[in-house]
């Protein structure tokens, strides 16, 4: 199974969100800006029957500060426009598209849930 969608009609998004209810796992897209070609990752437990507990909070805090981090570095702080991690919902403004792979993964990797 897939770790997450990219740059997708609504009834494919609409079909893996079904997938990931049915396999008890958190539903992850992303979303192209046409203005500079970045990414808006979405996360919803919804599909994982279940909460980000605290500690799975903090660890994505974690490694959104790292990727704020990265792209200062690269110069390209101007990308982020925000993010968001609550206990049902989390989302990230700003990722480059050489790094989507790497970002949706390892998001999904930090709050896989347990059947």
């Amino acid at each position: 199974m897939k770790k997450f969608l990219s740059d997708s009609k609504m009834f494919e998004f609409e079909k893996f969100y079904k997938e990931c209810q049915k396999n008890n796992v958190p539903f992850i897209k992303a979303k192209k800006n046409p203005i500079d070609s970045n990414y808006l990752v979405q996360m919803d437990l919804g599909t994982a029957h279940g909460n980000l507990k605290n500690d799975s909070q903090n660890k994505i805090h974690v490694f959104f500060e790292k990727e704020k981090e990265f792209l200062k570095g690269e110069k390209l702080y101007s990308v982020f426009k925000g993010c968001n991690v609550n206990k049902e919902i989390v989302w990230f403004d700003g990722v480059l598209p050489k790094r989507l792979n790497y970002f949706c993964e390892t998001l999904f990797d930090l709050v896989k849930m347990k059947p």
